[in-house]
């Protein structure tokens, strides 16, 4: 076939006159393949890329997202989306909550899979074909049908061993700040079930799948949270006063912006150096609590001048902790303003960041600052929303004092 289209080719050549046309015809002819169907090398469509790497491309990376309609699950499809991943999304219970995540990637790119974390069937058909595994399971309080220790502990372990037996190349689990095997106690007896459940989860994931990437966020903001919308609802304050350990004044927190940690998790998952490594998580300030929460209600125009907002110590109320046991009890499924008695024991914890552990940084994430994103996040809550104020009428509030010195940082250790 080749020597036909050699000599096809140099008779026009000639017939057009022209040696040095013949020449080119008969080097380009002669670098030509020949028409032999050659066999792949692997069936593996991750071997498979092409485009450039936008969303209409396919960049050679499957993955599975465990999680996906939960609050960090749907960043975490987004950016993936935008730079030509194939995703299966696995789901449970109501369809609509993932049909949504249809429009993520380009057409035939997303795939849905029902799965329960119980089944192991589920879970291997789920990540079968896939050479990236993201498990962003959590629950932040216990129901009937799911304790911590089902969830965090014995839910993980059973996907990084079956990631290990289908062959998974990567995967990326998503842990907590301050996970410990014995937190310090305070109002909770024995300390936070969450963060021991998270501590015991990472040593399932590393016994299970050894070069697991281990991400530890701290407190997430972002559209549809459970931090700034936990402190902006109502049933949180008590009438129009917001209890806190100590009032506040001995927390200190380092909340992350949501779009970082998915932007680190997808940076994570094309950079074979992290495998095995565990990252923090956390913002690029640390703040004091009190002086978050009293920023917070002067974005929310709701502070002592104009709502008359003030903090006072919880230690010294007993009816605040009596509500949310009352609201654990009437709304066990989904308490009334994400008010639990294990929500109010994490947030008395202060954020502690180890210095021999990378953050975001590392992963190449630029943080985003929390002056720039919470007045939009806030703005639903705002009193006076559909008060037609003139320019300038309302002052803008003056942003939190973060801690800048580790010597601050003693005073609250």
């Amino acid at each position: 076939m080749a020597s036909l289209i050699l000599l096809r080719n140099g008779q026009f050549a000639k017939q057009q006159g022209s040696a040095a046309l013949s020449v080119l015809c008969v080097r380009l002819a002669s670098s030509s393949t020949d028409d032999a169907i050659r066999p792949l090398n692997s069936t593996n469509i991750s071997n498979m890329r092409r485009g450039t790497g936008g969303r209409s491309s396919f960049n050679g990376i499957v993955a599975t997202v465990f999680g996906c309609t939960g609050f960090v699950g749907r960043y975490v499809c987004n950016k993936l989306g935008k730079t030509g991943t194939q995703m299966i999304l696995p789901y449970r219970a109501d369809f609509g909550e993932a049909i949504r995540l249809k429009v993520c990637g380009d057409l035939g790119q997303v795939l849905f899979q029902f799965y329960d974390l119980r089944d192991e069937k589920a879970i291997r058909d789920a990540v079968k074909h896939s050479n990236v595994v993201i498990n962003l399971v959590g629950r932040e309080f216990e129901t009937k049908n799911f304790k911590f220790n089902d969830v965090h502990v014995e839910g993980a372990r059973r996907i990084a061993r079956i990631c290990k037996e289908t062959g998974v190349e990567r995967l990326i689990h998503l842990s907590a700040l301050n996970a410990s095997p014995d937190p310090m106690s305070f109002v909770l007896e024995g300390g936070s079930n969450f963060l021991k459940s998270k501590y015991h989860g990472e040593c399932a994931v590393r016994d299970e799948f050894p070069n697991a990437t281990i991400i530890r966020p701290a407190d997430i903001y972002g559209s549809e949270d459970r931090f700034l919308r936990y402190y902006a609802h109502i049933w949180r304050r008590q009438f129009r006063a917001m209890p806190l350990w100590f009032a506040g004044e001995r927390t200190v927190k380092q909340p992350v912006y949501v779009s970082d940690v998915a932007q680190a998790i997808v940076n994570c998952a094309k950079d074979p150096d992290t495998a095995g490594q565990v990252y923090q998580a956390v913002g690029p300030k640390r703040y004091q609590l009190s002086e978050l929460v009293d920023w917070f209600h002067r974005v929310m125009r709701k502070d002592e001048k104009w709502w008359g907002y003030r903090r006072y110590d919880m230690r010294w109320d007993p009816t605040f902790l009596l509500k949310a046991k009352f609201t654990e009890l009437i709304c066990p499924g989904q308490p009334i303003g994400e008010l639990h008695i294990e929500r109010i024991e994490r947030e008395c914890i202060t954020d502690v960041v180890r210095a021999d552990i990378p953050c975001l940084e590392d992963l190449g994430v630029q943080l985003t600052s929390m002056e720039d994103q919470v007045p939009w996040e806030l703005r639903p809550y705002r009193a006076a929303q559909y008060y037609d104020a003139e320019l300038g009428e309302w002052e803008e509030p003056a942003p939190p004092k973060p801690i800048e010195h580790r010597e601050e940082l003693r005073m609250f250790a």
